[in-house]
């Protein structure tokens, strides 16, 4: 059996990610939004909340594991696709926003922990 691309293990992570979110409420408003900036994973909506949320998926915890993969660089990225997105969708641009991470690592159990941490950063 061939292997998985990285490309097919992202999207396995965020069609995961995805699935848990509207498990718990929130509601798909786009899902790889693209920009000159850069690109958001998935933007959801929780209640009245505007949420970009970012995949983040490690086959090892070493280094750090998934959430410490997001640094200040891909922060500020993900802070000015955002911005973008708010200003290309007028509709969601006075709605409270916030900044969520899914994590998904592998066990050695070969299962996949999922990790959402809510309000990960501010802008």
């Amino acid at each position: 059996m061939p292997e998985r691309s990285s490309a097919q293990i992202g999207k396995d992570a965020e069609l995961h990610a995805l699935e848990y979110l509207q498990q718990q409420g929130l509601r798909l408003l786009a899902q790889n939004w693209l920009c000159k900036r850069g690109e958001l994973d998935l933007v959801m909506l929780d209640g009245d909340t505007v949420v970009f949320v970012e995949v983040r998926y490690r086959k090892h915890a070493q280094w750090g594991g998934a959430l410490a993969s997001i640094d200040g660089r891909k922060r500020q990225k993900l802070i000015l696709a955002a911005q973008f997105f708010l200003l290309k969708e007028h509709r969601w641009a006075d709605h409270p926003c916030r900044f969520d991470v899914v994590a998904i690592e592998s066990t050695p159990r070969g299962t996949a922990d999922l990790n959402w941490l809510q309000d990960a950063f501010d802008s």
